[in-house]
């Protein structure tokens, strides 16, 4: 699996470097956080294809699998990579994994979570395992996202219907294992690392060798949580 971050100060200036499509969308938002979010996103997403497959940005789209997962597209035709996107405080990371099949990925802040929050997402073992850490509740809230990303229902799906079990090996190039398991017998197998104030992960279907940053280093190892749009709510 390959991984990019971009933040808000990544942007370029203008929309030439959206598809059509794409520049028709983000002038329909009227919201400054979501047209910020979309923009981040597909600049990360745009910048994480090229460099696999070099080719102008316009010509490097995201679409959507009629769950609503993003896929990506090369002048019209579809690329042989699986695709997750994510964005959090002013950063996007764009996961791709190197073969066609759901990918999944969520960043997070590492914050305090509530206990409602806690007892109402989690499973009795989780809630365990998170006791009052804002680390391990982000992170294991995090793998949730990556999971059910992976399994093409994102919230939709009861949370506490996949469990996380954090691995006990030594860390690869700073990444953890994790595992999470559904209920229906499926198991997903995945990654964490921390970055600051972030906390990021990925899963799949399959074991992996730990994701690479298609960058070194990671602009995510620098990046500081960004809100700009309460100076302008609307776009």
């Amino acid at each position: 699996m390959r991984w990019l971050a971009r933040g808000e100060q990544h942007l370029p200036l203008g929309n030439d470097w959206l598809s059509p499509e794409e520049a028709k969308r983000a002038a329909g938002l009227r919201f400054t956080k979501r047209r910020t979010e979309f923009l981040v996103a597909r600049w990360t997403s745009k910048e994480a294809m090229r460099l696999l497959y070099p080719a102008p940005p316009y010509e490097l789209e995201v679409r959507h699998h009629p769950s609503g997962a993003p896929e990506a597209y090369q002048a019209g035709r579809p690329l042989p990579v699986g695709m997750s996107l994510t964005d959090r405080a002013g950063w996007a990371v764009c996961l791709l994994g190197l073969t066609p099949g759901a990918v999944g990925c969520d960043l997070e802040l590492v914050e305090p979570r509530s206990p409602r929050f806690v007892a109402d997402y989690f499973t009795p073992q989780e809630q365990k395992v998170i006791g009052t850490d804002p680390l391990l509740a982000n992170l294991l809230w995090s793998a949730k996202e990556s999971a059910l990303k992976v399994l093409r229902t994102g919230l939709r799906r009861d949370t506490r219907s996949v469990e996380v079990s954090l691995g006990c090996g030594r860390p690869s190039a700073g990444w953890s294992r994790l595992t999470v398991r559904a209920v229906e017998g499926r198991v997903l197998y995945g990654w964490w690392r921390r970055f600051g104030d972030f906390v990021l992960t990925m899963a799949a279907d399959e074991v992996t060798s730990a994701p690479s940053c298609l960058e070194d280093p990671p602009a995510l190892a620098s990046a500081a949580p960004a809100h700009t749009w309460p100076a302008r709510p609307l776009a």
